[in-house]
């Protein structure tokens, strides 16, 4: 063996390979041929796999998804880490709202959300004591006859005229009266219905015979009344509501006024009416006076009951209107006012009160509705000149009202 030791690679250190040669696997090396003048050195190739044919692109495929791996719960970081100022030093701080911190609201939107619910309290209390006041103060009588109910609401709203009792009508009764009588509807389908019924019109009293419907007011008081008016609609009374003509007065003047208007100047001695042509805001003595006048006007009756009609639409635009609503002095006067004048049925309290007073307003919002007649000016026997109706028309009209159909005609 020569003592010649052979160059050594100035990079590595290391013997340098002569060129032409590739280093085998455990440090031998093999010579490999140089390539000729013109000639290209070989790549040695790389295996691939198979691919199959079928198989889409990589691009098409979606990726594949891989089990997340087991965490590891030795780790307090990793576990949930550890409690709040347990974090060691240099390890990373989770990211989000710390533990046990809460979100803190300006104190200004604080003091205005107490104000308004203080408020709210408020309301709901005084509103509250109001209703359980006012229906302490409530006069109850056993008006309603027990009938099986029909479908929807119905009040039956009597203006009663308390006169002495040698008092003696053209009828021959004696006693308190009924100057108004109006009966009140809400049908199943929604829509609402004020109905005059002329206290002048004949009808069959149950027990007494053939009589103006205000004689049974006097024959047997609210009781028979009601019975009478279910006999004669076909519809059974829900709720009896009874206001004294002196109320009448009282709650106007409670609300203010209400805004009335008749198509021609009067001056009526026997009820008190004084007014001009157009539209007027009147207090309680001529509201009252404008509900029960009907000898100044040829049609009597019938006028009577457009005017009544007119007077229930406008007393229930001005209660709901926001200068009582929202005036408790009003509100105290009115109730005051409303429980001096009127009696219900038993169990009718202010919320059906309530309900009444927004259907009585749907009602006049819709439009009015007008019972037929036959002969407005009918010469009976006994009862001297009462309104006749006819039975087939009646029973059509009325069953209209209780199912909803009937249309009413737009006030002008």
């Amino acid at each position: 063996m020569s003592d010649q030791q052979p160059p050594r690679s100035p990079r590595h250190g290391g013997p340098r390979r002569p060129r032409g040669h590739r280093a085998r696997a455990g440090g031998s090396a093999r010579p490999v041929p140089a390539p000729g003048r013109g000639e290209r050195e070989e790549t040695p190739t790389r295996a691939y796999p198979a691919v199959d044919p079928r198989t889409p692109p990589a691009r098409d495929r979606a990726p594949e998804r891989h089990a997340a791996p087991a965490r590891d719960t030795s780790d307090p970081l990793l576990a949930g880490g550890p409690p709040a100022g347990d974090v060691p030093d240099g390890a990373p701080r989770r990211h989000g709202r710390r533990p046990g911190r809460r979100s803190r609201v300006p104190r200004p939107l604080r003091l205005g959300t107490t104000l308004v619910a203080l408020v709210l309290v408020a309301l709901l209390a005084w509103g509250a004591g109001l209703a359980l006041w006012t229906n302490s103060r409530i006069e109850h009588v056993d008006a309603l006859s027990g009938a099986e109910a029909t479908e929807g609401q119905t009040y039956l709203i009597a203006g009663s005229d308390a006169r002495g009792g040698d008092a003696v009508a053209d009828d021959g009764t004696t006693g308190q009266r009924t100057d108004t009588i109006m009966l009140l509807h809400k049908a199943p389908n929604g829509r609402s219905y004020l109905v005059s019924l002329p206290r002048d019109t004949l009808v069959d009293i149950p027990g007494h015979g053939r009589y103006k419907l205000n004689a049974a007011f006097a024959f047997g008081g609210a009781p028979l009344l009601v019975k009478t008016v279910e006999q004669f609609t076909g519809m059974t009374i829900d709720h009896y509501v009874e206001i004294g003509f002196d109320g009448v007065e009282g709650m106007v003047d409670a609300v203010g006024s209400v805004n009335l208007c008749i198509d021609q100047d009067v001056d009526d001695e026997k009820s008190g009416l004084k007014m001009t042509e157009g539209c007027h805001d009147v207090g309680g003595e001529q509201a009252l006076a404008f509900v029960r006048a009907r000898y100044f006007d040829p049609t009597a009756d019938i006028g009577r009951q457009a005017r009544q009609q007119q007077f229930v639409g406008a007393l229930m635009s001005r209660v709901a209107s926001p200068g009582v609503l929202l005036n408790p002095l009003a509100q105290v006067r009115l109730a005051g006012a409303g429980t001096d004048a009127l009696a219900t049925s038993e169990g009718t309290g202010i919320v059906d009160l309530g309900r009444m007073a927004l259907t009585a307003r749907s009602a006049m919002k819709a439009g009015t509705v007008t019972m037929p007649i036959e002969d407005p000016a009918y010469q009976t026997k006994h009862s001297g000149q009462a309104i006749l109706t006819d039975e087939d028309d009646t029973a059509a009209f009325f069953g209209s009202i209780a199912d909803g159909s009937a249309e009413p005609k737009a006030a002008s």
